[in-house]
């Protein structure tokens, strides 16, 4: 089995997951990333090449990211070590200081005994699947080995966070002054720069889930659990409520009245604001093939040209690339805004999201209904073959399905990558009619 997934390495910590494949992991990495015509220039100098390395606050980080320093130093890689800090922060540091690679030590969304390795290229972008299966190649291959003064330095990066939330701060163009929001940074790497960002950016911040202990990340708060965000927006009276993940690369917003507005929402927010003033790239954005139905129609109304790819913010992000667009994302809430980031950042999103309602004086509900939201059903058809998504009788209920539904709904079969399943993606006018349709159609996938 591939040892990258797809959005890198991720297992029980020491379970899978343990401090030799973490070391043998950034030894390999350091063969591959230190080639190129950049790397064996400075190395050609005399220059060591430097990566940065962060984690989030789960207690699994601290020996994770020890063996990663331990393995890009033995193998002459001077480690900048940024501490806890969001993903996003870890990617723009390394476009930031020039460096040649990082590594962020985190598992998202998932539960404090997971945890995981990201790798990111120079200029924080993360890797193509061909770089991370060379890399998985180089694990049982030859090492690096300098000794003496050759071998790498581990320091501090003692300036990181305030770099970060300069660069965040730089990307807005007017003051929070007014808004009041709830941020739920889920216990994560985002418990400290989110608050202190919103606050340097003029907002009236209330915070929860940011007392991170080590084991209570994610639970019960963040972007996976909103219902705390919810009553807490209710309860202040604030503008909004933004939810991050552990690892707050992602956003989901509350609206006043306690409605969620999910990343296509955002998406759509951001997409007719950044047309309205010259700055949406080619009037395109960036969806993947499970963004909602409502986007489709939101930013045909608009006149926004919508650009699908496979579901991952790594393919929206490749898609943004090659047609040098300026804004994409997933439902989920990593939402990518190309001229301040390389990967999604929850913050970074938050914070333009709350800008919006300043510059339009109008309320998040408001400016929510540029998009509506089609009921959508997801089901997931556990034990049959990835292909039975092809097989000629399930394609006929589809053709029968998408009939029936007309332009009120649509339909998406998408066998899993990494699981031996189909899901079945259903969307219409009403829930009862996706539900209806969702489920006729699960029954022929099982056979």
């Amino acid at each position: 089995m591939a040892l990258f997934g797809t959005d890198g390495v991720r297992g029980l910590a020491n379970g899978p997951l343990t401090a030799d494949l973490a070391l043998t992991l950034a030894q390999a990495t350091a063969v591959v990333l230190g080639q190129g015509r950049i790397a064996n220039a400075r190395k050609a100098a005399g220059k060591r090449l430097t990566a940065v390395v962060a984690r989030d606050p789960r207690v699994s980080g601290h020996f994770l990211s020890a063996a990663v320093a331990a393995g890009l130093a033995s193998s002459g890689v001077d480690v900048l070590d940024a501490g806890v800090l969001p993903t996003p922060a870890a990617a723009f540091l390394i476009g930031d200081i020039d460096a040649d690679f990082g590594v962020m030590i985190s598992a998202s969304h998932n539960p404090a005994p997971d945890n995981g390795i990201k790798i990111f290229a120079r200029g924080g972008v993360k890797l193509p699947d061909v770089v991370e299966q060379r890399i998985e190649e180089a694990m049982t291959g030859p090492k690096l080995a300098p000794t003496g003064g050759a071998v790498g330095r581990i320091s501090r990066f003692a300036d990181a966070e305030d770099r970060y939330v300069v660069h965040l701060l730089a990307s807005l163009r007017t003051s929070l002054r007014g808004v009041h929001v709830v941020l739920d940074c889920a216990h994560g790497a985002a418990s400290g720069v989110s608050p202190e960002t919103f606050r340097d950016a003029g907002a009236k911040v209330t915070v929860i889930g940011a007392d991170p202990d080590g084991m209570n990340i994610n639970e019960g708060l963040g972007s996976t659990h909103l219902d705390v965000l919810v009553a807490e927006v209710l309860r202040t009276g604030a503008d909004l409520g933004i939810a991050h993940d552990g690892d707050a690369d992602r956003c989901l917003a509350v609206d006043a009245d306690g409605n969620i507005i999910d990343g296509d929402q955002i998406m759509a927010i951001l997409a007719v604001s950044m047309k309205q003033r010259g700055l949406l790239h080619d009037d395109t954005l960036v969806a993947t093939v499970m963004s909602n139905l409502g986007l489709h129609r939101a930013m045909a109304a608009n006149g926004i040209h919508l650009e699908t790819t496979a579901v991952g913010d790594r393919y929206v992000l490749e898609r943004m690339n090659e047609g040098g667009y300026s804004l994409g994302g997933e439902q989920s809430g990593h939402v990518i805004m190309s001229e301040y980031a390389t990967t999604g950042d929850g913050v970074l999103t938050g914070l333009h999201l709350a800008a919006e309602i300043v510059r339009t004086r109008k309320p998040l509900s408001e400016l929510a209904k540029v998009m509506t939201v089609f009921p959508q059903v997801l089901i997931n058809v556990k034990g049959v073959e990835r292909s039975r998504a092809t097989d000629p009788d399930v394609l006929e209920a589809v053709a029968t399905a998408e009939a029936e539904l007309g332009e009120a709904g649509r339909v998406l079969l998408r066998p899993s990558g990494t699981e031996q399943l189909v899901r079945v993606m259903v969307e219409a006018a009403s829930e009862e009619d996706a539900k209806r349709v969702g489920e006729r159609l699960a029954e022929v996938v099982r056979g």
